[in-house]
């Protein structure tokens, strides 16, 4: 699978990431231990996860612990999962690092990513602090910011982060322009999540509620001509190469529940990114589409 430099990081990742919000709830850690030892031996080496996503660390942990040479392990902060404190409390923030340190059976993170902080907490500073102390610890080797629009504008201000984690795919393009530019010439890294936009199109009916929502009807007027192709792995084949083609992106985070999806989707992005003229078309329509509040999804 190809690899491609982290920004100004010491990291080469793989352009396919595991994002580990879908195995936190009601999967057995049989099943993940096949899951992720399949998504390593197929090339895969970048893994993503948060202290919020229920179970999934500690899976993670269970499953990686005897290879841990053989990944980049990102985790995020923040949110007062299992803790009597509200988010982004500064104690709290320390306590949750730890613990994420304990699940995962490793004494340091590659990465630790802030998880979807406004600019009005960043702007207080402590969130910072608390990171910049864990680095200086050896906890985490880098640290980061996952988030979107104008509160991803202002960490990336901030020039205090390695890296950037935020959503980007054919139905949320704002990053493209907005956050994405200035967070490269900074040299951060750059995770793509939820790159085929939850493939919100493949479903008939999307609720109001549901995650994949604002995307299903996003993509309803966007109307690509390739996401009416009866062929479902086409379309997100194409979805996947788009991201993978959007300059800046050094990888993208899938999350999955079948042991067999990292070598199908390595096989649809093995053609690479997409022809200026492909990539051009998806824009364009984006550009003749969008309405104001088509901002980035957290």
């Amino acid at each position: 699978m190809e690899k491609r430099k982290y920004g100004n990081t010491d990291m080469q990742v793989s352009v396919l990431g595991f994002g580990g919000s879908e195995i936190g709830s009601g999967v057995s850690q049989s099943e993940v231990d096949q899951l992720l030892h399949s998504a390593l031996d197929a090339g895969l080496n970048i893994i993503d996860t948060a202290e919020c996503y229920g179970d999934s660390e500690e899976l993670i942990g269970n499953a990686l612990a005897d290879r841990r040479d053989d990944y980049y392990l990102f985790s995020k902060c923040g949110h007062a999962a299992g803790f009597e404190a509200p988010d982004w409390d500064r104690n709290m923030l320390e306590q949750s690092i730890d613990r994420s340190l304990r699940r995962l059976q490793t004494d340091h993170l590659d990465m630790i990513h802030l998880h979807s902080c406004s600019e009005e907490v960043l702007r207080r500073g402590e969130v910072i602090e608390v990171l910049q102390r864990a680095k200086q610890q050896g906890k985490t080797r880098y640290i980061g910011y996952s988030g979107d629009s104008a509160d991803a504008l202002y960490a990336i201000e901030t020039g205090v982060f390695d890296s950037l984690e935020t959503s980007v795919n054919i139905a949320d393009q704002e990053a493209i322009s907005l956050t994405i530019p200035g967070a490269r010439e900074r040299g951060m890294g750059i995770v793509a999540k939820r790159p085929i936009a939850n493939a919100a199109w493949t479903r008939e009916q999307v609720e109001p509620q549901d995650y994949a929502f604002v995307y299903w009807n996003r993509l309803r007027d966007l109307n690509y001509t390739f996401l009416q192709d009866k062929d479902v792995q086409n379309s997100i084949k194409q979805a996947l190469r788009f991201t993978l083609s959007i300059p800046g992106v050094d990888t993208m985070i899938v999350g999955t529940t079948k042991p067999n999806r990292w070598s199908e989707n390595a096989a649809l992005i093995a053609d690479g990114v997409l022809s200026q003229e492909e990539f051009d078309h998806i824009r364009q329509r984006w550009f003749a589409t969008a309405e104001s509040e088509w901002v980035g999804q957290i």
